[in-house]
C-alpha cells in the first residue's frame, strides 16, 4: 500500500492568494453554503487567518508520527490538514514542529485534535485551528496516511483543495469548483458594500431585506 502521495493537483498561487483577501463566511455563502467545518475545531487564538493548498495527513489515534511526514511532504503554501481517528485528546503539535513548519514556509495547521506549547506556538504567530490543548504526550509508531480524502469536522477534504480560516471558522472550497466560487465571493462583496451603505443611511434591515411581508406570512404580533 502507497502511504504517502505526492503527486497532486494544486490550485494556482493566484486563485489561492484571492481566497486569502476574503472571509470564511462571505466564501461559506459563495459556494452555497457548503464546506463548513465543525465550530469545535477553532482557531487557536484569537486574530489569526490561515489561506492555502490542503496536504491531509490521517494520523493513528494518540500517535504524530505522520505529521511529521507531513512536514517534509508539504510544500511553501500548503496547510497541513489532520484527523486523529477520533483521539483528540493529545498533544499533537508543538513548538520544535512549528518552527519546521514556519522554516519551510508552510501556511498553518488544522488539526481535529489539541495541541501543546501553545504559549510558544502564538509567540510565533503560526495560523493553528485545533480542538484545544492537551500536555499528553503522542507515539511516533504507527503509520497513517498523506494526501487521501479525509472527513475534518464533517467536510470531505480532498488534497489540493483550498482551506480558509478566520475567527468565524473554517471553509474547505474544492479545488475544482474554486474558480466558481471565487467569482461568485468577488460578487458579494461588491453587493455588500452597496448594502452597507444603504444601512448606514438608517434604512431599516427589514424594510431592505423586503422582510416585513415574511414577518406577515409568519403572523408576527406587536404592541
Amino acid at each position: 500500500m502507497i502511504h504517502v502521495r505526492r503527486g497532486f493537483e494544486r490550485p494556482e498561487r493566484e486563485l489561492v492568494r484571492a481566497f486569502s483577501e476574503l472571509s470564511s463566511a462571505t466564501v461559506y455563502e459563495a459556494s452555497g453554503r457548503k464546506g463548513a467545518v465543525s465550530n469545535l475545531i477553532r482557531p487557536a487564538y484569537w486574530g489569526i487567518k490561515v489561506c492555502g493548498t490542503a496536504v491531509t495527513v490521517q494520523c493513528g489515534p494518540g500517535d504524530n508520527l505522520m505529521l511529521h511526514k507531513a512536514l517534509e511532504v508539504a510544500q511553501e503554501g500548503d496547510v497541513i490538514v489532520a484527523v486523529t481517528g477520533g483521539a483528540y485528546e493529545y498533544g499533537y503539535w508543538g513548538e520544535l514542529m512549528t518552527v519546521s513548519a514556519l522554516a519551510r514556509g508552510i501556511a498553518g495547521l488544522v488539526i481535529d485534535g489539541c495541541i501543546r506549547d501553545s504559549e510558544e506556538i502564538v509567540k510565533m504567530e503560526f495560523p493553528v485551528f485545533c480542538r484545544g490543548f492537551s500536555i499528553r504526550g503522542t507515539t511516533k509508531e504507527i503509520l497513517g496516511l498523506i494526501n487521501y480524502p479525509i472527513t475534518l469536522g464533517g467536510v470531505v477534504v480532498n488534497p489540493g483543495d483550498i482551506v480558509l480560516g478566520d475567527n468565524d471558522g473554517i471553509v474547505i472550497v474544492k479545488k475544482e469548483d474554486a474558480k466558481d466560487v471565487l467569482e461568485k465571493a468577488l460578487k458579494r462583496v461588491a453587493n455588500e458594500e452597496k448594502k452597507r451603505e444603504v444601512l448606514k443611511t438608517g434604512v431599516s434591515s427589514v424594510d431592505y431585506n423586503n422582510l416585513r411581508e415574511v414577518l406577515d406570512r409568519l403572523g408576527l404580533k406587536e404592541e
